[in-house]
């Protein structure tokens, strides 16, 4: 680092992103991707008439996108605010919120890293030892709570009962759902929006609407929390959306018929992913989300990331207390999760399972 860094920042952990590989064709189940293509109404939308316009900055209120995103969840427009991604989102409610803030001990690992960046006083509430979360351990929290709904490594559900236990819990204090992985199985906490202003909902379009390249995503809350967040945006860049990523996102929102049969191709598949896993010994979580957090009987979850990276298929490992034998899988297609499978049995029926840890 650099002597001009600020003494703050000199500890700071950057968060690590899922490996992105260059050169050799892996079968990519490691970033909970999607793994179809945009709508095709998305596609079409980034047209070459809308090309050739982009010599001009895009609209920085991105009002098609937004009224798009109100329409379908039946809100007023003044509720909705799109963003450069959820971690875009996730930054601003970090600036604007957050003096304190409480988060699980296993979750998305950017938390942490935006309460460093950002000077926010951060505690971990751990999870249970099954790896739920407990409303109860937040009662009276004193301070901003973020929640990963599914949450992130391991794909379990609150559902909305249990995320109205801790607003009701929590009423001087904002609770910001993240629903990343909502539309594969969860239900959203937006019909609470209605009754409570101390909650800020967060979705992106990077895994249920095939955009994770577009970057797109948005927030719902309180007329007040979204002029809060806009005040904050328009701060440090109005135009963080281009022109491209707004008539896609807005297409890609109104095609309900393409989102309901990605979201369910990709349930299904989950489903006969986890069976084969547990016909194999493997623990399986009961995921919400667009992958599976498995634990292999016989070996390491580093050594079975490894194995499977040499076979040509990439998943995601955390070397982190706790979750250090598991490893988390994007769903595929179904191709890709038996070629997944594969691997697996080439390197079991390779290694005999001699059961000592690898």
């Amino acid at each position: 680092m650099s002597r001009f860094l600020i003494p703050r920042l000199s500890t700071l952990d950057a968060y690590v992103p899922g490996e992105q590989p260059r050169g050799r064709t892996f079968i990519k189940l490691n970033t909970n991707e999607s793994p179809f293509p945009p709508a095709p109404g998305a596609l079409e939308a980034i047209s070459r008439a809308e090309t050739e316009r982009l010599n001009l900055y895009p609209d920085p209120n991105a009002s098609a996108l937004e009224e798009a995103i109100a329409a379908r969840f039946r809100l007023p427009r003044t509720q909705v605010i799109a963003g450069n991604g959820s971690d875009e989102l996730l930054a601003f409610c970090f600036q604007a919120f957050c003096g304190g803030v409480c988060f699980a001990d296993i979750t998305y690992g950017l938390y942490t890293v935006l309460a460093k960046l950002y000077g926010a006083d951060a505690r971990e509430i751990p999870l249970a030892d099954d790896f739920r979360l407990v409303p109860e351990d937040y009662d009276g929290a004193g301070r901003t709570v973020f929640l990963a709904n599914p949450n992130a490594p391991t794909g379990l559900y609150l559902p909305p009962s249990q995320v109205e236990h801790i607003l009701r819990k929590n009423p001087d204090s904002l609770v910001i759902v993240d629903e990343a992985y909502i539309d594969f199985g969860g239900e959203s906490a937006a019909p609470l929006l209605a009754r409570y202003d101390n909650l800020l909902i967060v979705q992106t379009f990077s895994k249920s609407r095939s955009l994770a390249g577009a970057r797109i995503a948005f927030a719902l809350g309180s007329t007040a929390l979204i002029d809060d967040l806009r005040r904050v945006k328009f701060s440090f860049n109005p135009y963080s959306l281009s022109r491209l990523a707004i008539v896609a996102g807005a297409a890609a929102m109104a095609d309900e018929p393409y989102f309901a049969a990605c979201t369910q191709a990709v349930i299904e598949t989950r489903a006969f992913a986890a069976s084969e896993f547990r016909a194999r010994g493997f623990d399986v979580a009961d995921s919400v989300a667009n992958f599976l957090f498995v634990r292999p009987p016989c070996l390491t979850g580093r050594k079975y990331t490894e194995e499977l990276r040499a076979r040509g298929v990439l998943v995601r490992h955390f070397a982190k207390p706790r979750i250090d034998s598991f490893v988390r899988i994007t769903i595929g297609t179904p191709e890709q999760m038996r070629a997944l499978l594969d691997a697996t049995d080439n390197y079991l029926e390779e290694s005999s399972w001699t059961g000592a840890q690898r």
